[in-house]
Order: structure tokens, then C-alpha cells, then sequence
């Protein structure tokens, strides 16, 4: 598992493969600085070398485009998915100077807030996957506080209870060591749990 610590946000990422497969078809990026973190995961569609193909797309595109909004990020992650076999995205970008978190995807990547107050958000991703045809993206944009605590994975990760998981996690830490008994080994499976800090 990797961990990461900053002193806005602390961020555990794992990623199994398919049992029996050599490629992981999901993919991850994060990027942290003083301004903002952006974080997604893509799940290319099937699993093996093809997938991974696919998912590999958006990584690429959100380092090299960091700065763009989420609206084009998904926009040109979609542009390059042209002659391959498509993925699912799910994206979050935080801006620690205004407080807010947006969220925008396009397929199955889940994700679950919990806010301070026990409050839970669960913000909805459009139907379908990115594959290079016309998409609408929606992007949710919410407030945060200092201690809300959220999740997102793909779906290899079995999350039937969201709300029992997260409600009670005191930290990202504790939280992904509950979401990693959840993973299913006949799939790609690949979340991150993190915790805004101030």
C-alpha cells in the first residue's frame, strides 16, 4: 500500500491485478502541491494488457494537464481513447485555498465523502465510458472541512456498506485497511482513501 503525507491531506492507495493476469487494466494518478491535489483512478474496460492500454491514457493526460479543470481533463482523457478499448474515470480535484472538492466520472469508479457533521455524499458518475465518442461530463462541486474523510475505487473493490466502512474509519489509514479486505482477486481492483487535514 502506498501512503502519502502532506500537511493538507493524507492520501493510501492499493492496487491488486486480476489473480493470474500480468497487467493491472486500472490505472491511478495523484498529484499533491501547496495549491490543490488532483487524484483519479481509470479502469480500463475487461482486464489484461488491452485494458491497461486504456487505462494507462489518463495518467499521462492529467500529468501533463494537471492545471486544466476536470471538464477538459475528462475531455481530452476521452480524445485519446480513439482506436482503443475505452475506460471508466473517476477524478477529484481539491483546492485547499477555497475548501472545495470536485468530483467528476464517467462510468464505475465509486466515490463516498463523509463530512465532519456524519454527513455522507455520494456524488453520482454518468453512465457509460470514455472511448473518444462525445461525452457530457458533470462535475459535483462540494465544500470541505478539516477531518472529512473519503474514498473512491474501482470496481474490483466490493463496497456494500460505503457508510458502515467509512463511518467507522478515524483516519485514511484505518479506512483503507477496512476498504482492502473488500478487494475481489477476480478483478483489477484499485481505491484510494484520504483525509483533508486543514
Amino acid at each position: 500500500m502506498e501512503q502519502i503525507e502532506h500537511p493538507q491531506i493524507e492520501i493510501c492507495i492499493q492496487a491488486e491485478m486480476k489473480s493470474g493476469n500480468r497487467e493491472s487494466g486500472d490505472a491511478y494518478f495523484v498529484h499533491v502541491d501547496e495549491r490543490f491535489a488532483l487524484l483519479a483512478i481509470a479502469d480500463g474496460l475487461g482486464n489484461g494488457e488491452k485494458a491497461k492500454e486504456s487505462a494507462i491514457v489518463v495518467p499521462a493526460v492529467l500529468k501533463e494537464y494537471k492545471d486544466e479543470p476536470i471538464e477538459r481533463l475528462l475531455q481530452l482523457s476521452n480524445e485519446r481513447m480513439v482506436h482503443k478499448r475505452g475506460a471508466a474515470i473517476g477524478i477529484v480535484k481539491i483546492d485547499f485555498f477555497e475548501k472545495t472538492l470536485q468530483y467528476g466520472g464517467i462510468g464505475n469508479i465509486r466515490m463516498y465523502l463523509r463530512r465532519q457533521n456524519g454527513k455522507m455524499i455520494y456524488p453520482i458518475p454518468v453512465p457509460g465510458y470514455l472511448s473518444g465518442r462525445p461525452i457530457r461530463p458533470r462535475i459535483e462541486s462540494h465544500s470541505y472541512e478539516a477531518g472529512d474523510l473519503f474514498f473512491m475505487h474501482s470496481d474490483g473493490v466490493i463496497a456494500k456498506s460505503p457508510k458502515e466502512c467509512i463511518s467507522h474509519s478515524r483516519d485514511a489509514f484505518t479506512l483503507a485497511d477496512r476498504v482492502s479486505r473488500k478487494m475481489d482477486d477476480q478483478d483489477d481492483a484499485t481505491f484510494m482513501t484520504v483525509q483533508l487535514l486543514q
